[in-house]
């Protein structure tokens, strides 16, 4: 008979999770007749869904493992400039981005970000296609391998079982359901991760406060940490200092905010749900978990100081303070069997965050491939039975990929999420924003945006940060302002768009 101990407890919450997954996988799987389903879902997705998937597929493992770590370290500054500048970023991507792609890209039958752009700008050669979807190869497959690694290592460092294996198991359960069910089963596995997350989150947060002492325990010692609880100070743990936190940084953290414009797992979201009229309740749902579970997550990480403090957790020191959320975890599975149940859907919760993101990511690669590189740009004809199967296989090719770059425990592919965010915010935010609201933006303007935003930030990254000082600051804030400017300039510069063009922007606009 197997004994009860905390990490059975654990394991049998997460086997059932991912069980769980499997189970949605193909339950959506009978509902996926076409490509339009299998990468937009029918255009079906009601608003919680629509809301809650994006959201969660947006978050990743930073919600749980990144933000609250770096809080634990230098207190709210970090943490606070880059939480505000995402909450900001998410409500106006939600206001003004989500109707009118949703009414142009149903009024363009376009199914993925590319085929959108090549649409819009009713471009035959398919180049803004091409282009595009080579992008979203460059930065996607990175950004999933880290997913992969992210559930390796959370398996790994719980169980004691082998990375490679512990990686394989997890890659293979997202793959799966991603092959059976499409986006529907993205989606519909999104939603409920964002469940869980929040679950999580409140459950650490009740018990972080409870084993700090109270908290009256937990204020006390962030207010004696100098510069913890300002905006304009960061605190340094090494001297125990305040630092100042300038304006530029604050700058350069907002400027995340920017990368939603054109994120395409969070576009598609738009473009799927199954009524314009109902994204305003998507809107308030979305933008109101959004601030509410930043909030509990940077909070977490001071409370998880304080904690610290009282001796319930050990100290942590660099990366390894991203792991307060698993500290808890283990702490609260060592008060019975109940306790380890509910430290086992934390720990879920962790790893919801970090699969709500590689589902989406492998999908948006993989349509980039099958459906904007293969059909669109290359023109290979497929039949609909045909084109269901290369969409599967190229899921599982581009899983393959991302599990190849992930081999080793000890990489840093997780430097790789904040370069890839700012790479599609530059390459494509701009683009999208241009392409909804500026008629004049024309195929060529569109390209040179595209090509210059991507560019610079490679540019920025490499050749003008290194230089510090006032050049320091985050790639996609000056990298989406060269694309902006690129597209007006090239667009004003070169020949108009064509009537038929003009038309249907038109159209779009007065769509309500």
């Amino acid at each position: 008979m197997i004994s009860l101990t905390p990490q059975v407890c654990i394991m049998i919450t997460i086997v059932v999770y991912l069980i769980g997954m499997l189970y949605i996988g193909w339950s959506c799987s009978k509902r996926n007749r076409s490509t339009d389903d299998f990468y937009l879902g029918g255009r079906k997705l009601g608003p919680f869904v629509t809301a809650m998937s994006a959201e969660a597929s947006d978050m990743s493992s930073w919600l749980l493992m990144g933000l609250p770590g770096v809080a634990y370290l230098s207190g709210v500054a970090d943490a606070g400039w880059t939480a505000i500048g995402l909450a900001v970023g998410t409500y106006i991507n939600w206001l003004i981005v989500a109707r009118r792609i949703r009414h142009y890209s149903s009024l363009t039958n376009s199914i993925t970000l590319p085929d959108f752009f090549s649409k819009r700008f009713h471009d035959k050669k398919n180049l803004l296609c091409g282009i595009s979807a080579l992008v979203i190869l460059i930065f996607f497959i990175p950004y999933t391998a880290s997913g992969f690694a992210a559930c390796g290592k959370l398996f790994s460092t719980l169980f004691g079982v082998d990375y490679m294996t512990a990686m394989l198991v997890s890659a293979a359960v997202i793959v799966l359901y991603c092959v059976m069910g499409g986006f529907l089963a993205a989606s519909t596995t999104d939603f409920l991760q964002s469940i869980i997350m929040s679950i999580a989150l409140v459950v650490i947060l009740v018990f972080g406060v409870n084993v700090a002492g109270g908290m009256d325990a937990v204020m006390d010692n962030a207010r004696s940490l100098a510069g913890y609880l300002s905006l304009a100070n960061v605190h340094d743990a090494a001297t125990g200092t305040a630092q100042p936190y300038g304006v530029l940084n604050a700058c350069s953290m907002l400027a995340w905010g920017l990368g939603y414009f054109g994120m395409p797992h969070i576009l598609l979201r738009f473009m799927a749900i199954e009524d314009a009229n109902k994204l305003k309740t998507a809107r308030r749902v979305g933008s109101i978990w959004v601030v509410i579970s930043m909030a509990v997550a940077v909070f977490i990480g001071i409370v998880g100081n304080a904690a610290t403090k009282a001796g319930a957790v050990p100290a942590l020191e660099g990366s390894a303070s991203e792991t307060i959320i698993v500290r808890f975890a283990d702490l609260l599975s060592k008060y019975g069997i109940f306790a380890a149940l509910v430290a086992g859907l934390v720990l879920a919760g962790i790893l919801a965050s970090t699969m709500s993101t590689a589902d989406s990511q492998l999908l948006a690669a993989s349509s980039s491939i099958s459906q904007n590189l293969m059909q669109d740009f290359f023109g290979v004809k497929l039949s609909q039975k045909a084109t269901m199967l290369v969409a599967r296989l190229t899921v599982v090719v581009i899983a393959a990929i991302g599990i190849f770059m992930a081999r080793d425990p000890n990489s840093s592919v997780f430097g790789i999420v904040s370069f890839a965010w700012a790479g599609f915010g530059a390459a494509f935010g701009p683009v999208v924003l241009f392409s909804l609201f500026w008629k004049r933006t024309n195929r060529a303007g569109a390209l040179a945006g595209m090509i210059s935003g991507g560019a610079m930030i490679f540019i920025w990254k490499y050749l003008v940060r290194p230089q510090g000082g006032a050049w320091g600051i985050y790639e996609l804030l000056p990298a989406f302002l060269v694309a902006c400017v690129f597209i007006v300039v090239v667009s004003l510069a070169t020949k108009a768009p064509e009537q038929a063009v003009v038309d249907e922007f038109e159209k779009a606009k007065k769509m309500r």
